[in-house]
């Protein structure tokens, strides 16, 4: 891990500062990252949005509906 590339997750190019800085677009709530799922959760939304090489995919449609 470099300082250039940040703390990015095993091997999935995932780089965990984003979370500061991306947020559920439907509530603008505070995600949490799942690393077993490459998930983005909003508890809020009750949503899952994946990660798809390294990059999440921030669009509710493709999000997961979390029981």
């Amino acid at each position: 891990m470099t300082e250039e590339s940040g703390p990015v997750d095993g091997g999935t190019g995932f780089d965990r500062r984003m979370l500061e800085a991306l947020v559920c677009p439907q509530t603008h709530a505070p995600l949490m990252y799942d690393p077993e799922r490459q998930e983005l959760i909003s508890r809020a939304a009750h949503l899952a949005y994946p990660i798809r090489g390294g990059i999440p995919v921030m669009l509710i449609d493709e999000a997961r509906q979390l029981d």
